[in-house]
């Protein structure tokens, strides 16, 4: 098939396939948890990706005994909380730094049904926090009165289970009118170039393809139109392309070169990423949070990426990676990139598996 080169301007189309726990922040105890024997075997150094593949393992074999993970970026090693001395040692003879924690993973995730049953507000999210070993919870500078009297209730009455935050920002998918990916209902980013049964399509924000089912580039010509559409609940669409457009695995960087995307990796805390959007373009930050629930006003969405990177209106869709990997689709979040805020992304992996399409 003949293709042509799109103009840079456009290369977050044909580009991407598009916090913070510092450095110290992610060795900082607390109050109920506490690190084991000094004596312990010292952890290897490993990247953000070969350590959340190690999490991963470990996580499984260790089952009910294992309460989470995260990445030390400081020391280039992973964290993971466990609950019994014997689980601490499995953890240090695989490589890893062990943690003994109180809160159980089963006892997190029965305050977070608590949350979704009693504190389903919309302005609020809440998040799976390793390093605190707690759910945090957050509501927006909407959450006021009898939402904010009854959300707090509900924390307090959790104990040493979530922490409440509050965020100055308004939490909501950051889609707005203009160009880079368009169409009647607005502007979003493209997240990651896929193939799917040996066709070319693109992963973008399910918010954007709910309003959104044609799509355009800068020059109104048509490039794409939806297969898939997942909003509420997950945030994620697969788009087509319908027009002869090279669209190569890359993500756009906004200064005249591009970063490869090879594969995929699931987020870890403490993990560095990058995001690149059709709005703010290019900006770092960390995973904070994992497991995150979101209640937009248009809906409630679970199992987000949550990051202290900034985001802005448009950037929807658009791609967060670490070096060569895609892990997640911009969905929306609070504040701005002047001053900062919480933003949401969709595992880029479970979106993958979802839809039967590889990064390619």
């Amino acid at each position: 098939m003949k293709h042509r080169r799109i103009p840079r301007r456009r290369a977050a189309l044909a580009g991407a396939g598009v916090v913070a726990l510092v450095a110290a922040g992610v060795t900082l105890q607390n109050a109920n948890a506490s690190e084991p024997a000094k004596s312990a075997p010292q952890p290897k150094v490993l990247s953000a990706p070969a350590a959340g593949n190690l999490a991963s393992t470990l996580l499984k074999s260790l089952g009910s005994n294992a309460a989470g993970s995260y990445y030390d970026a400081r020391a280039k090693s992973l964290v993971v909380n466990v609950l019994d001395q014997g689980a601490a040692h499995a953890v240090q003879a695989a490589g890893a730094k062990a943690r003994l924690v109180t809160n159980s993973l089963a006892t997190l995730d029965g305050a977070r049904t608590t949350l979704k049953k009693d504190a389903t507000i919309p302005g609020t999210s809440w998040a799976t926090d390793p390093v605190s070993n707690k759910v945090v919870v957050t509501a927006d500078k909407t959450v006021s009165g009898a939402g904010w009297a009854k959300l707090s209730k509900v924390v307090d009455a959790l104990g040493g289970k979530a922490e409440l935050h509050r965020s100055k920002g308004e939490f909501k998918p950051f889609i707005a009118g203009g160009d880079a990916i368009s169409g009647s209902g607005g502007r979003c980013s493209l997240g990651f170039n896929v193939v799917k049964d040996g066709q070319p399509y693109f992963l973008t924000a399910g918010h954007c393809t709910a309003d959104i089912s044609t799509w355009s580039d800068s020059s109104g010509k048509e490039i794409g139109q939806n297969a898939e559409s997942h909003f509420p609940g997950t945030d994620f669409g697969l788009v087509k392309y319908t027009a002869d457009v090279d669209h190569p695995s890359e993500v756009d960087l906004y200064n005249g070169s591009t970063q490869q995307i090879t594969g995929a990796a699931e987020a870890t805390v403490g993990m560095k990423v990058t995001r690149s959007g059709s709005t703010t373009h290019v900006h770092d930050g960390t995973v904070t949070g994992l497991n995150a629930t979101v209640n937009y006003q248009e809906g409630s969405v679970s199992g987000l990426i949550q990051t202290n990177v900034c985001a802005e209106p448009g950037d929807s869709g658009g791609s967060l990676f670490s070096g060569s990997s895609a892990v997640g689709l911009t969905s929306g979040g609070s504040g701005d990139c002047t001053s900062g805020g919480e933003t949401f992304f969709q595992p880029v992996t479970a979106a993958l598996s979802a839809t039967g399409a590889q990064i390619g």
